[in-house]
This record gives C-alpha cells, sequence and structure tokens, in this order.
C-alpha cells in the first residue's frame, strides 16, 4: 500500500467553548456563567475560533488526499486503527500523548492549532503543514522519533500503555494502600498513590513530584542532594517511579518512594483497597483499569514504541 491508498486518521477535541455548551445547553447562558465569575469569555471564543480553523485547514487538505476518518479523542479507547494509518492529533500537546498510546508503530503528526497558546513540544508541524508532509510520511520517507511506552497488565488479560505516565491508586482523595515490590525489595504503603514514568512524562508530572520533594525537604533543612533534575530520553528504555506522600505507619512502610526500572524489570503492585483502586494513564481518567481488593498489577516497559514524524 503507498500513496493515496493509505488513510489518514485525524484526531481532534472538544474546545472549552463545546464542553461548555455541552454542559450550559447554549452559548449566551455558558457567557453568563462565565462571565458572572469575573472571568474573560472572549479567550474561550478566540480559543475556539482558532481551533476551527486550524481543524478546517486540516480537513481540506484531507478531502484533496482521499481516504481520510476525522475522530473525536473521547472515542479513542474503542477506536481500531488500520496497521498502514497515518495518523494527525490537532493539538494540544496532550492529544499526542493521548492518542500515542493506542498506536502500535502508526506513524504520529503533531499539529499545533494554536502556536501563541501552545508550547508546541509534541506539536512540531502547523495544520498548513500537512499537505506537504502526507506524501513523505506516505513514502516512509520522513524521519521518525521513537518514544518508549509503560505498560500495565493485570491477571485477567488487560492491559493498559502510557506515553507519559501511569497512575496507581485511589479514585478519590483517600489514602491508597497495596503492597509493592520490585528486584530484592517489599513492602506495604499507605499514600496518595504512585507515578510510573517514561522518559517523555519524566519531562511533565514525574518531574512536578520530584521538584516539589525537594523543595519540602530543602525548607525543613535537608540537603537537596543529587544536583539539578535531569529527565530521561524520550527513546529511554527505562522508567521512574515516585510515590506520592508516603505515610508511615505500624503497618505500612517508606522505604521503597522511588526508583527506576530498565529493561526487562517489573514492579510489581498488589491492591489492599476493597473498592476504588484504579490504574490509568496519561490523565485519562475514563479509561482505566480496576485496582481492587486483591488485584496483582505488573508495571513494565511496553514491547511496542510510539512514533512520533519530526
Amino acid at each position: 500500500m503507498s500513496g493515496n491508498d493509505r488513510k489518514v486518521v485525524l484526531v481532534v477535541r472538544k474546545t472549552r467553548l463545546e464542553e461548555l455548551i455541552a454542559r450550559f445547553l447554549t452559548a449566551d447562558q455558558a457567557r453568563f456563567y462565565v462571565e458572572h465569575l469575573g472571568a474573560d469569555f472572549s479567550d474561550y471564543e478566540r480559543e475556539h475560533a482558532a481551533y476551527q480553523a486550524a481543524r478546517a485547514t486540516a480537513t481540506q487538505t484531507l478531502e484533496r488526499w482521499g481516504r481520510y476518518q476525522i475522530v473525536d479523542r473521547s472515542f479513542l479507547p474503542n477506536f481500531l486503527f488500520g496497521t498502514a494509518d497515518i495518523v494527525a492529533a490537532l493539538g494540544p500537546d496532550g492529544l499526542v500523548a493521548n492518542t500515542m498510546k493506542y498506536l502500535d508503530g502508526q506513524p504520529l503528526l503533531g499539529l499545533n492549532p494554536d502556536a501563541a497558546r501552545h508550547d508546541g513540544v509534541l506539536l512540531p508541524f502547523a495544520p498548513g503543514d500537512l499537505a506537504r508532509l502526507l506524501p513523505e510520511v506516505a513514502a516512509d520517507r520522513r524521519a521518525a522519533k521513537a518514544v518508549t511506552m509503560a505498560r500495565a497488565s493485570l491477571p485477567d488479560g488487560q492491559v493498559l500503555h502510557a506515553v507519559n505516565d501511569l497512575f496507581i491508586g485511589a479514585r478519590t482523595h483517600v489514602s491508597a494502600r497495596y503492597e509493592i515490590a520490585t528486584r530484592e525489595r517489599h513492602e506495604r504503603q499507605s499514600s496518595s498513590g504512585l507515578i510510573v514514568a517514561t522518559g517523555l512524562g519524566s519531562t511533565a508530572w514525574f518531574k512536578s513530584i520530584v521538584t516539589g520533594a525537594l523543595a519540602i525537604a530543602g525548607s525543613f533543612g535537608s540537603p537537596t542532594t543529587g544536583g539539578d533534575y535531569t529527565a530521561l530520553p524520550w527513546d529511554a528504555r527505562a522508567l521512574r517511579f515516585a510515590v506520592r506522600e508516603p505515610f508511615p505507619s505500624k503497618t505500612s512502610q517508606t522505604s521503597l518512594v522511588c526508583g527506576g526500572l530498565n529493561g526487562g524489570e517489573i514492579l510489581r503492585l498488589r491492591s489492599l483497597m476493597p473498592e476504588n483502586g484504579v490504574i490509568f494513564s496519561d490523565g485519562i481518567e475514563a479509561d482505566h483499569l480496576d485496582f481492587n481488593a486483591g488485584t496483582e498489577a505488573v508495571i513494565g516497559i511496553a514491547e511496542r514504541q510510539g512514533r512520533l514524524i519530526v
């Protein structure tokens, strides 16, 4: 299969304005709610207009290309991508990560709908670049950057992948209770859950956890050893994990609160929570694995990698 025979899947998301209208039924009621709180409703309108213009530009290119499909982010957990599909995500950056974890080697293009609004770390292209890029990607003439993924698996065969990070903990704001084991170390813990980050994720949530922990330790006079924090490369065959707010007690320990996994190493977690235990990835709580009493989760590096076109 070559050239225009390959289908292009454009992944989009609702704007904040669309989400407000879905909640309040009309734009006028949404405006009243936002402005009643003293916020600037015009910012929502500008963001929406820019996104719709970017979507129109991308769609015009796809209409000239041939086979294409537009998919909203909310349908990704149940959408089946073809092995030969070319995938494009129309920003923001998080949408690229949300999309990539459902792919298995398909090339992914990150399109920035509003360069003045989005940092674009994962969005190197503008919608207007799509017409130039598609023939190159279809002919495999475009370079791609490998992105390591994390993988959580349960004994019943359920699997969840992560491009940035996995969260393992309680659904609500209560303590998560579980057993954690890696290499020869094992203990019971009570915490706000833990994060397992990939190389890409080590630049995001995981970095925030480390930065906060070092700042708190420093405020109590503890030396912040280790120097400046250094993130992993995106393609590093390694993961990092950190426990959030571990609590020491007669039945919970706090010696295994951070570490790394390399190559085939795994992290084992067994839930001690009767209900509301979850594992989700990349901030998408709706697509989660239940992690309740007795369930053992195995965390490691995924075999498949993301393929971000650059």
